[in-house]
């Protein structure tokens, strides 16, 4: 994408005040860490006349606003905040920013279905020029999805990346599972925990309330250890927690699958 854009440059000047390309992820965590990849690639001199701006929930749609209006040529969104602006026209006029997009990605694009954004996900395809490249990427292959390649793209090509089983696993990986009776899991956990002194791990719970309630229950029960918490229910401070947890040593992030997909966490281990 960068490559192309910088290609279109040479060709003929990128207007400051259009968008050229569209990424779209289905979590704003996600956003944040692809945003953050590709302002490592802008600080290169061929590459620094380009524009980037970060548009997710958790902060006023004004101020996106404001950013795309200082501009963007490349935008890294989630699907909600980006229909919010396509739709406010009085200040900004989006849709006729993005007349001359030339990219559309969809990250993690079956995700983006199962947490309900394929209305969202149809209505900015009808704001976006049909003449564009879209790359759409997925763990999974639905019919939700095939309905979507089918709306969105024109003349799709399928790439299926797959495995060879002799290295579908990182070598040093290693997978455990205990069976254990309710009554006795908070306990095993517990005890789990005491016997590992420094590290780092993620707790995946199946509800954002179980994430709440653990997460008053445990500070109590393991102090010596930092609790973090974080579901899709927290609006304004999933950044600062997640960021918090990136920096400590001795910690504990409870979280649902919001946390499952494509987010890159050093020195978890477990």
């Amino acid at each position: 994408m960068l490559e192309l854009l910088m290609k279109r440059a040479k060709e003929q000047s990128l207007r400051k005040d259009f968008v050229y390309a569209v990424i779209i992820s289905p979590t704003r965590e996600l956003a944040l860490q692809i945003f953050k990849v590709i302002e490592q690639f802008l600080e290169e001199p061929e590459l620094q006349h380009i524009s980037l701006s970060l548009l997710v929930g958790g902060r006023s749609i004004e101020a996106d606003a404001e950013s795309m209006k200082k501009g963007a040529q490349i935008a890294v969104c989630t699907p909600g905040r980006f229909q919010d602006l396509l739709a406010e026209r009085k200040q900004l006029n989006l849709p006729g920013r993005v007349k001359d997009l030339e990219f559309l990605v969809l990250d993690e694009a079956d995700r983006l279905l199962d947490l309900g954004f394929t209305a969202t996900l149809n209505t900015i395809l009808q704001y976006l020029p049909r003449q564009r490249r879209t790359g759409l990427f997925s763990a999974t292959q639905t019919k939700e999805l095939q309905d979507l390649v089918r709306a969105g793209l024109r003349n799709p090509v399928l790439i299926s990346v797959k495995e060879k089983a002799s290295i579908s696993t990182p070598i040093a990986l290693e997978n455990y599972y205990v069976i254990v009776e309710p009554q006795d899991k908070l306990l095993f956990l517990l005890n789990f925990i005491r016997n590992r002194k420094i590290w780092k791990g993620l707790f995946f719970l199946p509800t954002c309330a179980c994430v709440d309630y653990w997460a008053h229950v445990l500070p109590a029960l393991l102090p010596d250890i930092t609790i973090f918490a974080i579901h899709g229910k927290m609006k304004q401070k999933r950044n600062k927690v997640l960021e918090s947890f990136r920096l400590a040593e001795n910690a504990i992030l409870l979280c649902t699958d919001l946390m499952a997909r494509g987010l890159d966490i050093p020195a978890v281990q477990w």
